[in-house]
């Protein structure tokens, strides 16, 4: 039976996670905007290289936004890598960077719904999704507003785990293991705003099937418990590099009214609304990366068939050619 996996950065188990940390600090070094065209150059080239991610970015579109024709599609699926690339780079800038990285240009709008919360001395749970700039746009906003994060905790990358937090701290009040909830409760009690984000696929039993685009996505219920535990108002918080890519805008939006309703379901179909609304407005920033829609109610197709198949990266025209090929092919070919 294997032992408790080593914390230790210099374990040969580590190693991987530890040359992850190194280059991520390395990075933190250059100038802003030589970093993030960087991560943009890093992302085109994963495009051609990381078949299954890609995959999956090209099926979620083609899930959520079954409108585009395949070639818009496809600069959607470049342009998402690019923003991923970059925000690789964003993640070293926001761990490791130096103090420059805090005067990098941000506009933050909303910020009134916040303070009116604080006036009125209400608990706030900030509502927030998966966008490529995650990392920088959260030290960004702790220059200028208190803010407890919660994270899912790795298991099996503890080095990275612990990388993570420390960035994270550094500007940050504090982050918070999402299994932690009576930490995530005295912090909200504490009147300190909690960010939460609920857009990921999850197994657990805790779970609804909640619309997201159109498409059943297993949805937590965790932020509706949250906001009645902890007697909480929910506000919307999303970020994105501005149009002008000049800087970041962070946006605070009016907290939600009767959230949570006691309708768990309900309250779960809402926070993936205010979800699609955010991503809709910026959607090649979005993490479309993950597969969002793994879990599906008992009897439904897989919406990712290909994930194990040997068309993955293959465009559709690119199938039917093979498709064509094999047909020309004999028994005696060999092949």
């Amino acid at each position: 039976m294997k032992g408790p996996r080593s914390n230790n950065a210099l374990h040969p188990s580590n190693w991987g996670q530890t040359t992850a940390i190194v280059a991520l600090w390395l990075i933190a070094r250059l100038p802003w905007r030589w970093a993030v065209g960087l991560g943009e150059r890093l992302g085109g080239a994963l495009y051609h290289v990381a078949k299954s991610r890609r995959y999956i970015v090209r099926r979620n579109l083609e899930l959520c936004f079954p409108n585009l024709t395949e070639t818009q599609r496809e600069e959607w699926v470049r342009a998402n890598f690019r923003y991923t690339g970059r925000g690789m780079a964003e993640v070293a800038l926001g761990w490791f960077g130096g103090k420059a990285v805090d005067r990098i240009p941000c506009r933050v709008d909303g910020l009134h719904h916040l303070h009116n919360a604080a006036e009125e001395g209400s608990p706030v749970i900030l509502l927030s999704g998966h966008f490529t700039c995650i990392e920088l746009a959260g030290r960004l906003f702790g220059q200028r507003a208190e803010m407890a994060v919660i994270y899912k905790p790795m298991e099996k990358k503890p080095v990275l785990e612990r990388a993570m937090k420390q960035g994270r701290e550094n500007s940050l009040s504090r982050a918070i293991s999402k299994d932690d909830i009576r930490g995530i409760l005295r912090t909200l009690k504490a009147g300190v705003p909690v960010w939460y984000a609920g857009d990921q696929n999850i197994r657990q039993a805790e779970l609804v099937f909640a619309p997201f685009f159109g498409q059943p996505a297993a949805t937590t219920t965790g932020l509706s418990r949250l906001a009645s535990m902890g007697k909480a108002r929910v506000l919307p918080l999303f970020y994105h590099v501005d149009s002008q890519d000049d800087g970041y805008e962070i946006v605070i939006g009016p907290p939600l009214e009767n959230y949570p309703s006691g309708d768990r379901a309900a309250d779960a179909a809402r926070m993936n609304q205010v979800l699609e609304d955010a991503v809709r407005a910026y959607p090649q920033q979005y993490f479309w990366a993950h597969r969002r829609f793994k879990t599906q109610p008992e009897g439904s197709p897989d919406p990712y068939p290909a994930i194990r198949s040997k068309h993955i990266g293959r465009l559709p025209w690119q199938k039917n050619k093979l498709k064509k090929k094999n047909k020309r092919k004999t028994p005696g070919d060999g092949t």
